[in-house]
């Protein structure tokens, strides 16, 4: 049998080879054109990465695709393909909630590809400072998840900074029960970040209520902690069960199985537009009647898309609140331009945190 199916193999496996051959070399042509592109990028001292530009190739090729390659596929081998470019033009570094083994660190090798230095951080407050710094290009931050709403920190962080948003990633959050040896023998307590403690709570009720659950800075932190303690048990993905080595002793153990998390990239450079937009911004209102409904009135006249609507206290002690609005379009679409400038006008605060691509 193993002839048999060797000979027939074979000329298959010849084929793929001879197709190798041709790839990498085109490979290597694309990247000599990409380092050519990066000279004329540092002559008009233009940004590496530009997000946009990487999704219209992205969403041409996939268009151009005839299969059996899905559209994930797709973008998934063209993101490294082009994220190895960049690094032959720059390496780019990125600030991360660490510790490595986090959900943000696989959000940001989700959005910018393998070929990426990252920077862990110990705080949200942190991967803020290392982009202001220049310590680091760009940051990745979680800003809301479908479960538990909106990181509030975040929101915060962004009223306060310079920097603005110039993309967005919805990562799927798949949570599992991880120990030191893989089972619960001699398991007291359960560590995670509140938020993920949160996401499992029906499920640690029904299956393992007898487990303390502890809150803890991050799931990679609490990866760490099983490692050197085998009465404890950690929520966290697989890449910090990978990273850990710690055995999964349940999978999927989030409440809702549709839970994702949005991040948003953070950074000093304004994105252009790729026809995919959307733009976040904060507005406060003066405390009379009907004062939200006349502020939000310019996106209805000018037929502009209100995605996302959010309330933070202003922590003024009167009452008053910041409005966190995601709307589709890019700042300089006709439309979105002349709602924003209308809007302008009728806020009593007024910022607009960036234009960037949509998650697709």
């Amino acid at each position: 049998m193993d002839d048999d199916l060797n000979s027939r193999l074979k000329p298959l496996r010849e084929r793929i080879d001879a197709l190798d051959a041709q790839l990498i070399a085109l490979l290597n042509q694309r990247a000599s054109v990409a380092l050519e592109v990066g000279e004329v990028k540092k002559h008009f001292n233009a940004p590496v990465f530009r997000p946009e530009r990487e999704l219209q190739v992205i969403a041409r090729l996939q268009e151009m695709s005839a299969g059996p390659l899905a559209d994930s596929h797709i973008a998934s081998i063209w993101r490294e393909i082009m994220a190895a470019s960049r690094d032959l033009e720059q390496t780019i570094r990125a600030a991360y909630l660490g510790p490595v083994g986090t959900y943000s660190e696989q959000a940001m090798f989700e959005y910018f590809g393998h070929s990426i230095e990252g920077l862990p951080c110990s705080s949200i407050d942190e991967v803020f400072r290392a982009v202001e710094s220049g310590a680091s290009e760009y940051g990745v931050v979680p800003v809301e998840n479908s479960a538990e709403g909106a990181v509030s920190r975040t929101l915060d962080l962004l009223l306060s900074t310079s920097l603005l948003i110039g993309g967005e990633l919805a990562l799927p959050i798949h949570h599992n029960l991880l120990t030191a040896s893989g089972k619960l023998d001699g398991v007291t307590r359960v560590c995670a970040h509140p938020q993920a403690l949160a996401q499992c709570q029906r499920w640690l009720s029904a299956n393992a209520p007898h487990l303390e659950r502890q809150a803890v800075s991050s799931n990679a932190e609490a990866a760490r902690m099983a490692v050197d303690d085998p009465t404890v048990a950690a929520i966290a993905g697989d890449r910090a069960a990978t990273h850990y080595g710690l055995g999964v002793v349940f999978s999927l153990i989030q409440d809702d199985p549709h839970n994702r998390t949005r991040f948003v990239i953070i950074g000093r450079q304004p994105t252009d537009s790729s026809g995919h937009d959307q733009t976040s911004l904060i507005v406060s209102v003066k405390n009379e009647a009907g004062a939200v409904f006349k502020l939000l009135e310019p996106l209805a006249t000018h037929g502009v898309s209100m995605t996302r609507f959010e309330s933070r206290p202003a922590r003024e002690g009167t009452w008053a609140y910041y409005f966190y609005i995601d709307i589709e379009g890019h700042r300089n679409d006709a439309s979105v331009s002349a709602a924003l400038e209308e809007l302008e006008r009728k806020a009593a605060f007024f910022k607009i945190l960036g234009s960037y691509p949509r998650a697709r």
